[in-house]
């Protein structure tokens, strides 16, 4: 009997025709599968992975935050699907069907969760789409639904179907919560007064900084101004979705790193930074101060390994205004240094101690109306980047390999219109930008400047420093 959580709920919460919470992936396979091997292996498989068995359970009058049930009538045959791409089956025709895939809400009477298996690539190669929805997975989560149809075969796990609980016990467990309500509220005012002046919207509060250097220890460096710029990322999302992919060698990065002691998630963010770069370049709005990214952090390992989600949300300057590519990276990798040291002596359990202080039957309302306000008025970020490390080996599908795996993410009136996420995997960095088919309808040329970056930071590395490779 699991109940979600206050920050799973939200992504049930802010949801609408626009702002969509579904997240993917995206598996390139090496050769042809057909629907019946991925349909056998899931069968086989779904004792290990409740997210595909477990459907919403709602408390009677939303009083509390729902449960997962194992759903008695789960119909594997609906939640797999099979199509195929028009001629010539390239990588852009893919990325335009997997953006009408991801912008579909799932529904919520089922299992929240959908796989299409796609044929008619070019080089007789097929594809995975799958998607969940984000209260039911985070990052690190959902690879590991992905992993459920992989070679070879977990060891057997045995389960008893989880069933949601009586009214009763509901109302009972509902009470429990309401009355710690105010415990979690103290437990946030207390861990997140000396970070004030790194959260999202806080921030901009002008007492923000001074209280927090007031209360925190004397060892918690101070932080830049994060007030997100305005840019065209940011604004209401349509209901559309635009998406492109695209494969970056690892050890090229590594090397990188390597020479400028940074770290991989430095390069990858630096080479976001110059991504977003060219394209506001070439949209003449590139802002004369910082970008404001959103960089999810994992929380497992320090809060145990529960289902769902297991992150917070933490900011940084990405330095778009910067013309040297050396320069963005050093400024990248200081700014993370500061994020990390932050991050290691204050509490990063915020966003769920805030979720979890206001009583459940208010949450939906208090997250819609948040939600909209924040949208339309002082979006706390331009973008979001992510990171999941993935296995560094070969993996396959009923005999198939894996050539190549790539994110997909949400975009949304707070976040902003582009989310750039990143999969390693077997030696090359998996990247899918996702992004609103309106405000960003020329989602390709992020390919495009992502290959162009590490170009750039390449060239750099073998003269110690240059000017822009490429400007559009």
């Amino acid at each position: 009997m699991r109940q979600l959580s206050a920050l799973d709920a939200q992504f049930l919460n802010f949801e609408t025709d626009t702002n969509v919470a579904n997240i993917g992936g995206l598996a390139i396979l090496e050769t042809s599968l057909s629907r019946e091997a991925i349909l056998a292996r899931l069968k086989d498989r779904l004792a290990g992975t409740p997210q595909l068995r477990q459907r919403l359970a709602p408390v009677p009058l939303g009083l509390d935050h729902p449960y997962w049930a194992d759903d008695a009538a789960l119909d594997l045959d609906y939640h797999v699907r099979e199509l195929a791409l028009p001629s010539p089956g390239d990588d852009r025709r893919l990325g335009e069907q997997v953006a009408r895939l991801h912008e579909r809400r799932l529904d919520r009477g089922r299992p929240l969760w959908e796989m299409y298996l796609i044929h008619g690539l070019a080089q007789g190669r097929s594809a995975i789409y799958t998607k969940l929805h984000h209260a039911a997975a985070d990052g690190l989560t959902g690879a590991r639904v992905l992993a459920a149809v992989m070679d070879p075969a977990p060891a057997p796990v045995t389960y008893d179907p989880e069933t949601a609980p009586d009214l009763l016990h509901m109302l009972a467990r509902s009470a429990r919560h309401a009355a710690a309500n105010p415990v979690h509220l103290l437990k946030f005012l207390a861990e997140v007064a000396p970070a004030l002046d790194q959260l999202p919207i806080v921030s901009r509060l002008p007492a923000a900084g001074w209280l927090a250097r007031l209360v925190r220890p004397g060892s918690l460096p101070d932080l830049p101004d994060f007030a997100a710029p305005h840019t065209p990322l940011n604004g209401a999302v349509s209901a559309h979705r635009s998406y492109a992919f695209v494969e970056l060698p690892l050890e090229e990065i590594k090397r990188i790193k390597d020479a400028r002691g940074v770290k991989v998630n430095d390069v990858v963010l630096a080479l976001s930074a110059s991504a977003l770069r060219r394209w506001l370049l070439a949209h003449e709005a590139l802002p004369d101060v910082p970008l404001v990214a959103g960089v999810p952090f994992s929380l497992r390992g320090r809060d145990g390994e529960r289902l769902a989600n297991q992150v917070t949300l933490m900011m940084i300057r990405l330095p778009t205004h910067v013309a040297d590519a050396t320069e963005r990276l050093r400024l990248v990798a200081e700014a993370m240094r500061q994020i990390k040291d932050r991050f290691d002596l204050v509490s990063a359990s915020w966003l769920r101690e805030l979720s979890e202080s206001v009583p459940a039957p208010l949450n939906a309302l208090a997250d819609r109306a948040a939600f909209e306000v924040v949208g339309r008025t002082i979006p706390p970020v331009n973008v979001i980047v992510s990171n999941v490390p993935g296995p560094q080996f070969p993996l396959y599908i009923a005999g198939v390999r894996l050539l190549a795996h790539h994110p997909v993410s949400v975009v949304t009136d707070v976040s902003g219109a582009v989310n750039i996420t990143v999969f390693s995997y077997d030696g090359r960095l998996g990247i899918g930008v996702t992004a609103c088919g309106r405000l960003v309808p020329d989602v390709w040329a992020y390919a495009d400047y992502l290959r162009e970056a590490l170009d750039e930071l390449t060239i750099c590395q073998g003269r110690g420093t240059a000017p822009e490779a490429h400007s559009p």
